[in-house]
C-alpha cells in the first residue's frame, strides 16, 4: 500500500468528523446569560460588557452614580461600612441568575460570580485581606442545603490567595426574609441579629475585611455586619457583592 493510500485509511470517515464536530460544539464553554459559545470563558465578551461593566458608583454604598464619589444618602449618614464594590445591578438578566444559584440551584453560577468579582477585587485585595461570607439564617441554610455567599467567597479566596474566616460571623437570632420587609423593618429585623465568633475576634481586630455577599439592598445587613466588625476591632469594612438594588 502507497502512503497515499495508507493516509487515507487513516482519515476519520466525513460522519466521524461530523460527530466530532458536534461533540465539541456541545462541550465548549457557553455563554450563563446568552448560551453563546463563550470561548473558555463563563460569559461571552458581549454580555460581560452589557451587564458585568464596571460603572461609575458610590464608593461607600454602590449605588449608580451620575457624578460625584458619594450618594446623598451616605453624604447625610455616613453608613458604618467604608466601601462596596459591586459587580452589577439587581436587573435582568443578573437578578435571574442569582435567583437561579440561590433556588436552581445552580452552583456554577456561584463560580461564575467568584471568578467575576476576584478581577474586581484583585486591586485591592491583599495576602493580609479577610474574607468574611454573610452567614444565612439556620432555617434557610438547612433548607437550601449551602450558602450562596460562603461559595462565592470560596472562589474568590481560591483566585486571589487570601485568608477566608468561614465561621467569624454567627447569627445569634434568625427573623424573617429581608426580601419581606420595606426599609425600617429591614433595619429593625437585623439588629443585634450578628456576632463575631469569639475564635475569629483576634484575627479581626485590627484587620481589614471584605463582606461576601450575592445581593445588597437597603444595605441594612451589611450595615448590620460592619457595625459589630467595627466592635470586634475592624479597621475596615468593605462590602464585595455580586449585585446592588437600584
Amino acid at each position: 500500500m502507497d502512503r497515499s493510500s495508507s493516509a487515507a485509511s487513516r482519515a476519520p470517515a466525513p460522519a466521524t468528523q461530523g460527530l466530532v464536530g458536534r461533540l465539541r460544539a456541545l462541550l465548549a464553554p457557553h455563554c450563563a446569560v446568552c448560551g453563546l459559545a463563550a470561548n473558555a470563558s463563563p460569559l461571552c465578551s458581549g454580555c460581560r460588557r452589557d451587564f458585568f461593566a464596571p460603572t461609575a458608583r458610590c464608593r461607600q454604598c454602590g449605588l449608580r452614580l451620575a457624578h460625584g464619589e458619594r450618594c446623598g444618602r451616605c453624604l447625610r449618614a455616613q453608613p458604618d461600612y467604608d466601601a462596596t464594590i459591586t459587580l452589577a445591578d439587581y436587573v435582568a438578566p443578573v437578578d435571574g441568575l442569582v435567583v437561579a444559584l440561590k433556588f436552581g440551584p445552580r452552583l456554577e453560577l456561584a463560580a461564575l460570580f467568584g471568578q467575576l468579582l476576584a478581577e474586581r477585587l484583585a486591586p485591592v485585595v491583599h495576602s493580609a485581606t479577610l474574607l468574611v461570607p454573610v452567614p444565612l439564617a439556620f432555617e434557610r441554610q438547612a433548607d437550601r442545603g449551602f450558602n450562596q455567599a460562603r461559595e462565592i467567597a470560596r472562589v474568590v479566596q481560591r483566585q486571589l490567595r487570601c485568608t477566608m474566616l468561614d465561621a467569624a460571623l454567627l447569627r445569634t437570632r434568625h427573623g424573617a426574609p429581608q426580601e419581606s420587609l420595606d426599609a425600617d423593618a429591614r433595619r429593625r429585623n437585623v439588629r443585634k441579629a450578628f456576632a463575631v465568633a469569639s475564635a475569629h475576634a483576634a484575627a479581626i481586630g485590627g484587620g481589614e475585611v471584605m463582606v461576601i455577599d450575592d445581593v445588597m439592598t437597603s444595605g441594612a445587613t451589611l450595615g448590620e455586619i460592619a457595625s459589630v466588625l467595627k466592635r470586634a476591632g475592624a479597621a475596615r469594612v468593605t462590602n464585595a457583592i455580586v449585585a446592588r438594588t437600584p
